[in-house]
Order: structure tokens, then sequence, then C-alpha cells
């Protein structure tokens, strides 16, 4: 169950990195939905390597080919399985940590669990892995979009530049304009110089991807141990490179009560808050506000400065890590955050339709 996402909609995926490609299998998806094959392609687009200066110049064209569970350009209900090719892999580069545990990679942790390790990339711990969980995602939100959902996420810090706007005063229709996908064009020249910088050194840096979805139906969640906000948080931290989720306030626990509380009020026979604290879930159930949450991403562990290290043997040893790395995760992981939080609310939907 460890390679499967979800309860009815569910994704199981494989591959590794270096190997023949990345694939899965969509269950559960309702039929009758029009499989926009441009649209899924779009969504790779924004994940795969060698779209800007400030990402992996690895060179990979990430074209997704779909096998089963489509007939005539819509979803027959069964399941849907697919394949993206890896076609520019240089695993020549890892020869020389064959032996050797790469400072805060998988590799040591992998290995220990399973006595055997794909040292090419990283192999199934490879962020690779992600592309399934997109083209995945992209199939949830052509379903959600029928139920008038939308999902967008933007790069809102990127180490000590941060985007101090609530998602609310920003136009998030600009977050495609620019290669760092941050809708303030001011705060984007500034991230995107920081990372040239970073990527210079050799180096690399993390920071932060908010997320905000519009049109969540109430309803959604458990009160218990299937709340929304654990799913989304179980969702977010599943993603490589993940060091925190928080929705709502989050973690700014400096107001007081009669502060916090979001007042209700009526509108057209509808119930909504006058402000959204909450995050668009109370009790662990969406109440129909918008659902927004912060995710945030440490550096890219891979980074081309030398450092000290072990070998299987426990000797201490020079690593000088090679090949083509991220000096920065968030632009490429934008689309991920939204696939995993389309999956899990679309997953969440049909829960509620089978109760």
């Amino acid at each position: 169950m460890s390679n499967t996402f979800g309860t009815i909609f569910r994704l199981t995926s494989f591959g590794e990195s270096h190997g023949i490609g990345i694939g899965g299998v969509i269950d559960g998806c309702p039929s009758g939905i029009e499989l926009d094959s441009e649209f899924v392609q779009s969504e790779l687009s924004r994940r795969k390597p060698g779209q800007s200066k400030i990402t992996t110049n690895r060179d990979e064209q990430d074209l997704v080919e779909f096998y089963s569970g489509i007939f005539e350009g819509k979803t027959t209900g069964t399941p849907i399985g697919f394949l993206v090719r890896n076609a520019d892999h240089h695993s020549n580069d890892y020869n020389n940590i064959r032996e050797l545990y790469r400072p805060s990679h998988a590799d040591y942790t992998y290995e220990s669990k399973y006595g055997v390790r794909d040292f090419r990339g990283g192999g199934r711990s490879s962020a690779r892995e992600t592309i399934a969980r997109v083209v995945a995602g992209a199939v949830a939100k052509l379903v959600l979009k029928q139920l008038g959902v939308s999902i967008t996420a933007y790069t809102s810090q990127v180490g000590t530049i941060c985007l101090d706007q609530p998602y609310t005063a920003l136009d998030l229709s600009q977050t495609e304009s620019n290669i760092v996908r941050c809708p303030d064009q001011d705060t984007a020249e500034k991230m995107i110089e920081l990372i040239k910088e970073i990527k210079k050194a050799g180096d690399t840096i993390g920071g932060v991807i908010t997320c905000v979805a519009k049109g969540v139906p109430v309803g959604l969640g458990e009160p218990v141990f299937g709340k929304l906000h654990a799913a989304l948080g179980q969702a977010m931290l599943s993603i490589n490179a993940v060091k925190g989720f928080e929705y709502g306030m989050g973690f700014d626990v400096s107001m007081r009560g009669s502060e916090a509380n979001d007042l209700f009020y009526m509108k057209e026979g509808t119930v909504h808050t006058h402000t959204n604290r909450s995050g668009g879930i109370q009790g662990g159930i969406s109440n129909g506000e918008d659902i927004y949450f912060r995710v945030a991403f440490k550096p890219v562990a891979s980074i081309l400065i030398p450092q000290k290290t072990i070998n299987k043997d426990g000797e201490e040893c020079d690593l000088q890590i090679r090949g083509r790395h991220d000096p920065c995760v968030l632009p490429r992981a934008v689309p991920i955050v939204e696939a995993m939080t389309a999956m899990t609310l679309l997953d969440y939907y049909l829960l509620s339709k089978a109760h």
C-alpha cells in the first residue's frame, strides 16, 4: 500500500528515476469524464525538468501514454493505465556514489530497510516519481472542474524572500507569468536572482508554496480520524523535500479566541464566515470557504559542494555529487502540490457520496 494513494480515487505509481519510465494506474475515476490530453500534458510540462534557467537541465519531454480506461476520449470507469518514458538519464553520473551514502538523501534508510538500493538518482525515492502524481492530479482536476472546484498553488517564499500579501490580495492568474511561479512580479524577480546566485555557488535553497482551493463543497471530511486537513497534510508530506504543512492561520498563535474566531453570516440563503482563519475547514470538515494552506520545502539535498560522508563499511569518505540537479525545487513543485490537493479533494468528495 505504500505505492498507492487514496481510498476511492486511487493512484498506484511505479517506476524509477533511471528505469524505463514512470507510470501509474488510476482506479475509481468516474466514467464519462472527457479526458483532455492536452491539459494533462500541459500539467506535466509545468513539472518537467529543463524548463528554465533556474531548474535542472535534464532534458525530458515527459510525454504521457495512456493504455486503458479511456474510450472515444472519455473515461470508462475502469482502471486508467499510463506511462511516461525516461529519455535523458545519465546513470554514469552516479557511479561514484555506488558505495556511499549521500547526506540527507534516502540512501542509508532505504538500504537499511530493503537491503538493496538503486543508486542511480535515488531510484524509487527520486522526485521523478511525482510524474505519476501530476498525471493523476490532472485527471482529478478535470473531474473537480465539473463540480466548480479550482486549485491554484504558487511560490510564496524562497529563502528569506517572502511574499507577504495574503492570497486574497494577489492576482493568482499571474502565477505562470514567470519562471519561479510567483504571482507578484517584483518579488518573483528577487526570488529568481537569489536562485541564480545559489545555483552559481553549487548550493541549493528551500522555501514555501501556498495553495488555494476554491469552490470546495461543504461537508468533505470526517470529525475524528478522517479530518480533511489531516488528509491534505499527509498528501503534502508525502512529496519529496516537504518538511512542514500548515492550513488557515496555522502557526500564527498570537491572537486570542475573540480575534481568531470566524463569525457566521447568511448571504442569499447560504452560510458564510466574515473571516477565514480556519482555512475553509472546521472540525475536520470543509465549510464551503476557500481552503488555503502552506507547504515548506527544504533545500534540495544534492549540492555540488564537496561534503564528508561514510560508505557502506562505515568508513569516512569525501563526496562530490555529480549530475544535474535543481538549485530550488519550488518552481517545479507547484503543479505537484496542486495534483496532490486535487486527488485528496476528489477522493473525499467521492467518499462523501458513498455514505
